[in-house]
């Protein structure tokens, strides 16, 4: 019999005991990298304050992490309201940080005040040295907890400041204790070239080697070096806005090798955001109004964002007060009134740009007009239901390198969020990905020659390279087509929607078994430094109660993923798209008049008395998880 819900059930979590319960809310847990980009992230803005010039981290060989910068050194005196030195609270309070208004820091990445809270709770160790004021201070934290207060252990300069942390990260909360150092490097250098002046030191003493990283000649010398292809113009049109409230740097050109990169206050925003919209925004429209006043557009043709922006590279750097993110681990801005600020900067820097450089203003112009030809051919092509050679592939595939049709897998991916995590977890040799906009249309009673109205119907007839109704698989471009939802029932309906469409408007893919439906975990379960994974309520279950019997003494814990886009690249990885742990179901016609007597009664609109006569027969053997 179920415990008799009270007050009593209610569980209050204090201190960091919500991050060490649920670690993956507050961070990226795959690998301590972003552990370590919280720490150096509080360096970074003591930099952007000017407080700060130079900034080292250091991997040792006993595992631990020691990030030192030569700022202000935190708060060592005791809070007015806490009654505790300023160091404790930010490191044992989760929300207490300086970055919630804007006294100290004008622009800054950490206004979650979670950073170094989070790094510290899922450390076993962590060590932290403030030199200000002329002493030097020191206080040490075990599991979270304080396990030497704050003193005094020397006296340096008064000039002489700044803030060490050491700390060794937990593999009980982590996948991996191993660090990405490529990453790591890469993210280092990328905050050296945004920030003008900072001398960022990288020490790795497992592998001995160090590097050093200080830029002075800004966003386009990196633009350029980083492409090394012919590009257009040929040095990268530069531009800078600030107003004190909030800034805009970027670095633009165009050439046959594509590099995006943003960052808000010095954070790499991976999946970009409004600050990246904005600026596609305002360079789309200027080259519009460039093209409309010297009459280059040909007539039927219309310009278009992805033809402007194909064959476009840039560096895009936005500093604002009070930064919104989709989660902790902002990795992409949701700062709605930045996008308009952000196409406003950037069509009035380009537009004055491409009076001035009208040669190569043209060039850029022209290009993006041959892009839109090629485009409008090859919907028209579609739209005549003829097999094409070499489509224009839509702007949300992201494709694979490998041409090999035996092992090129697509994955249709529901979700713009989720398609950004499986873009980060997939084999990029071989894996494809398009993330898919919601629920697609019900295709099943629509006539093939018209379900190309649906621009995601469209476009993944586009990335498959075959026409719906065709009769054989000669420009398929995929061995496999992987249906990748949520684990939940919205995600099932989905898969239902596009098992519906190839088994009705593209047959003989499915009777060649290329069509695959994956199964993303519903649950991860941990004990101890184990993890398992689970996909529904029976499996968890089953899961629960035999790592119960075989050991009851460690903690069992579970948690429920909300869909695919709370899962982390490296979860993701592991679940779901590495061939040796996925599982991926084969969408097969064993039975054909039983199938498509299924998917009629369902899908259907004629036969909707069917369907709930059906419900009212078998509904009582659904099982409905907590929260459906």
């Amino acid at each position: 019999m179920a415990k008799e819900y009270t007050s009593e059930s209610i569980e209050v979590l204090s201190g960091l005991e919500p991050v060490r319960k649920r670690p993956g809310m507050y961070t990226d847990t795959s690998n301590p990298n972003h552990l370590i980009a919280e720490v150096v992230d509080n360096s970074v803005d003591e930099a952007l304050a000017g407080h700060a010039k130079q900034i080292s981290v250091l991997l040792s060989k006993d595992g631990s992490i020691t990030v030192e910068d030569d700022g202000r050194g935190m708060p060592v005196d005791i809070h007015p309201e806490e009654k505790v030195p300023g160091v404790e609270l930010i490191f044992t309070r989760l929300h207490a940080g300086a970055k919630f208004t804007n006294k100290d820091y004008t622009f800054s990445g950490g206004l979650h005040g979670v950073g170094v809270s989070v790094v510290n709770a899922l450390s076993k160790k962590l060590n932290a040295e403030i030199k200000r004021d002329g002493k030097k201070h020191e206080i040490q934290f075990k599991g979270g907890e304080i396990s030497k207060p704050l003193k005094v252990i020397d006296s340096v300069g008064q000039r002489n400041t700044g803030t060490k942390i050491t700390f060794y990260p937990d593999e009980a909360f982590l996948d991996t204790t191993k660090i990405s150092v490529k990453n790591l490097k890469y993210s280092l250098k990328a905050k050296a070239v945004l920030c003008s002046g900072l001398t960022i030191n990288f020490i790795d003493k497992i592998a001995n080697e160090k590097e050093t990283w200080c830029f002075v000649d800004g966003l386009g010398d990196y633009l350029k070096k980083s492409l090394d292809s012919e590009l257009l113009p040929s040095d990268p049109v530069e531009g800078e806005f600030s107003d004190g409230e909030q800034g805009l740097s970027w670095a633009v050109a165009w050439s046959n090798k594509i590099l995006t990169e943003s960052y808000v206050n010095l954070i790499p925003t991976i999946e970009g955001g409004t600050h990246e919209a904005g600026l596609r925004s305002g360079i789309t429209e200027s080259i519009r109004e460039f093209c409309s006043l010297r009459n280059l557009i040909p007539k039927g043709i219309k310009l278009t964002q992805e033809d402007v922006m194909k064959d476009c590279s840039f560096i895009l750097s936005a500093k604002i007060k009070d930064p919104q993110f989709t989660g902790q681990t902002k990795e992409k801005l949701s700062s709605k009134d930045f996008q308009v600020t952000a196409t406003s900067i950037i069509k009035d820097a380009f537009s004055l740009w491409f009076n001035q450089e009208t040669e190569a203003a043209e060039k850029i112009a022209l290009l993006s007009i041959d892009n839109a030809q090629e485009r409008s051919k090859q919907v028209k092509k579609v739209e005549r239901k003829k097999i094409t050679k070499g489509p224009t592939l839509p702007g949300k595939l992201t494709d694979c390198v490998s041409t090999d049709d035996d092992e090129t897998e697509l994955f249709l991916v529901e979700g713009e969020s989720a398609g950004g995590s499986a873009k980060q977890a997939r084999d990029r040799n071989f894996q494809a990905v398009m993330s898919l906009k919601g629920k697609i249309l019900n295709t099943w009673e629509v006539d093939t020659g018209s379900i190309t109205q649906s621009q995601e119907v469209k476009d993944i007839s586009l990335a498959l390279g075959l026409e719906p109704g065709c009769s054989d698989l000669n420009g398929l471009r995929y061995g496999k087509v992987c249906i990748l939802a949520d684990a939940d029932s919205d995600g099932a309906h989905i898969a239902t929607l596009l098992c519906a469409l190839f088994l009705r408007h593209f047959r003989p893919l499915v009777e060649a078994g290329k069509v695959f439906v994956a199964q993303p975990p519903l649950y991860r379960v941990d004990q101890g430094k184990e993890v398992f994974y689970a996909l529904d309520d029976e499996e968890k279950d089953d899961l629960v109660k035999q790592l119960g019997k075989k050991n009851k003494s460690k903690k069992i814990e579970v948690q429920r993923f909300k869909g695919l886009g709370e899962m982390n690249p490296g979860q993701l990885r592991e679940t779901t798209m590495i061939k040796d742990s996925r599982k991926l179901v084969k969408l097969t016609l064993d039975q054909p008049t039983k199938s498509i007597s299924m998917m009629d009664m369902l899908l259907s609109k004629k036969r909707a008395a069917d369907r709930k006569t059906w419900l009212e027969d078998k509904g009582n053997l659904a099982t409905l998880s907590k929260g459906e």
